[in-house]
C-alpha cells in the first residue's frame, strides 16, 4: 500500500472537536507497522484478528492461541500482504470491478447460491459485504502477484517430466477412467451348459432391446441381477485396472454413449454402457486457432482510456485494417503481439474463463467485440477449429503441471522470505 494512498486517512487520524483547535483531538487510528513506503493500520490488525478468531471458532475443534500470539501472527501476515500489494502497484497489476464481480459470482455458484443469497449469507454471519468484496479483491491481487513472481523462478526439465511419467503415480495418471452402467444376467456356481445357453440367450435379447433404443437404466432396473440394478446399473467411475480383464478389454474400444455386446465371465453375462471417459493415452480434443490483441491498464493509461483505445482498435478492424498489423503495433502481450497476435492452437483449460467463453462462441473467421479478463481488454479472432489427439501431449502437460505445483509451494515460501528480508519494516506495537 503506497503511502500516498494513505495521505488522506492519515490526515484524518485526528478529529478536530473545535475549529482550529487541537486541544480536544481524538485519536481514531494508529500505525501498527511501517512497511517500506506503506503502512499497516491498527484498525486493519483489529479487523483481521477478529476475522481469524471467528473463523477458528467456527471450526469447533481448533483452539485459539493466546491473544498476543494471534495478533503477532496476523500482523506478520498483513506485513507480507502489504509488500505484495506494493509489488502489484509497481507492476501496474489491478483487479477491476468487472473481474471482482465475476470472481464473486463464481464463489456464489460454487456454494450453490445466487449473488443475492451469497451477500445475505455474509451479512448473516456478521460480515460487512463491502469489506468482504475488498478482501476478495485483495486475495485475487495477491494470487496474481504470487503467480507472476514465483512461476518465473520455477523450471521443469524434460527429464523430470519423464521420470514422473515412469513413476507409479505417473502410471496411474496414464490409465483411462470410464463412467459405467452394467446389466448382469447372472449364472449360478457350477452352471450347466443348458443354464449358460439360456442366460446367453437372455443377454442377447437385452442387447437387441438396447440397440432398438430401450433406456439402459430402465432395463437394468427391470432385468439386471447385479446388486446395483435398482440404481439403474450405475457403477460410477472405474479405472481399467479396477475391472476384470474381459470387461476392461471390451470397454477399451467403446466411446461415450456406446454399449458393449454381451461379455461372458464366470459370474454371468454383462452388458456395459460407457457414459463418459476421461484420461488415457488417446485424448480427442477440440482445438481453436486464435489470435488476439490485449490492452492493459497501467500507471500511464487509465481504465477508461484503455476501454476507449480497445474500442477504437475494434472499429479499425471493422473497417478492414489487418489484424496482425494492429496486434504488432498495439498489443500489450509482447509474446503474441510480435507474432501478429497469434496464440496458435488452444483448447479449453488453457485460457482464463472469460477468454474461453468468447472464443467458444465466436464463429470461424469472425472478430469478437472487446471484452475484459483479469489481464486487461481483449479482441480475439477465431481462425480455424479442429479435433486433435493430444493424449501424449496432455499426459506430459499434466505431469509438468503436477511437478510445477509441487515446486510452487516451496518456492513461494522462499520468495516471501526474500521480499521480507529486503524490506524496511518497523513495528509500532
Amino acid at each position: 500500500m503506497a503511502l500516498s494512498k494513505f495521505a488522506r486517512p492519515l490526515l484524518g487520524l485526528l478529529v478536530m472537536t473545535a475549529p482550529l483547535s487541537m486541544a480536544n483531538a481524538e485519536v481514531l487510528d494508529r500505525i501498527a507497522a511501517v512497511v517500506n513506503e506503506g503502512i499497516v493500520l491498527q484498525s486493519e490488525l483489529d479487523q483481521r484478528t477478529a476475522q481469524v478468531r471467528q473463523q477458528v471458532a467456527a471450526g469447533n475443534d481448533t483452539r485459539l492461541p493466546p491473544e498476543d500470539v494471534l495478533r503477532e501472527q496476523v500482523l506478520d501476515r498483513l506485513i507480507l500482504e502489504s509488500l505484495q500489494v506494493q509489488i502489484a502497484e509497481r507492476q501496474g497489476i489491478r483487479v477491476s470491478d468487472n473481474q471482482l464481480n465475476q470472481a464473486i459470482n463464481r464463489i456464489a455458484e460454487q456454494n450453490g447460491m445466487t449473488l443475492s443469497q451469497f451477500r445475505d449469507a455474509l451479512i448473516a454471519e456478521g460480515q460487512d459485504y463491502a469489506q468482504a468484496r475488498e478482501q476478495i479483491r485483495r486475495e485475487i491481487l495477491l494470487t496474481q502477484v504470487q503467480q507472476g513472481s514465483v512461476n518465473r523462478r520455477i523450471s521443469v526439465s524434460d527429464q523430470e517430466v519423464q521420470s514422473f511419467l515412469d513413476s507409479e503415480l505417473g502410471q496411474q495418471q496414464v490409465q483411462a477412467e470410464f463412467q459405467l452402467r452394467n446389466i448382469l444376467v447372472a449364472l449360478p456356481e457350477g452352471a450347466s451348459p443348458e443354464m449358460i445357453q439360456k442366460a446367453e440367450a437372455k443377454a442377447l435379447r437385452l442387447s437387441e432391446q438396447l440397440d432398438a433404443g430401450t433406456d439402459f437404466a430402465e432395463l437394468a432396473i427391470a432385468e439386471s441381477n447385479a446388486p446395483n440394478a435398482l440404481q439403474g446399473g450405475e457403477l460410477g467411475w472405474r479405472k481399467e485396472t479396477e475391472l476384470p480383464t474381459a470387461l476392461a478389454d471390451a470397454i477399451a474400444k467403446l466411446g461415450p454413449g456406446e454399449i458393449s455386446k454381451p461379455i461372458k465371465t464366470p459370474g454371468g453375462f454383462h452388458l456395459l454402457k460407457v457414459e463418459d471417459k476421461r484420461g488415457g493415452k488417446v485424448q480427442l480434443v477440440e482445438q481453436t486457432q486464435v489470435r488476439h490483441i490485449l490492452l492493459t491498464p497501467n500507471e500511464i493509461r487509465s481504465e477508461a482510456q484503455t476501454r476507449r483505445e480497445i474500442n477504437d482498435l475494434y472499429q479499425r478492424l471493422q473497417e478492414g485494417q489487418p489484424f496482425d498489423e494492429l496486434a504488432r503495433r498495439h498489443s500489450d502481450d509482447s509474446a503474441s503481439g510480435s507474432q501478429g497476435g497469434e496464440l496458435g492452437w488452444t483448447q479449453n483449460g488453457q485460457m482464463v474463463p472469460e477468454f474461453e467463453q468468447v472464443m467458444n462462441t465466436t464463429a470461424e473467421g469472425e472478430i469478437s467485440r472487446p471484452f475484459e479478463s483479469r489481464f486487461g481488454w481483449h479482441i480475439l479472432q477465431v481462425q480455424d477449429r479442429r479435433t486433435q489427439d493430444l493424449g501424449e501431449e496432455m499426459l506430459e502437460a499434466q505431469a509438468r503441471n503436477t511437478i510445477r505445483q509441487r515446486k510452487f509451494s516451496e518456492e513461494l515460501t522462499n520468495w516471501l522470505r526474500e521480499i521480507r528480508s529486503q524490506a524496511y519494516i518497523e513495528r509500532k506495537i
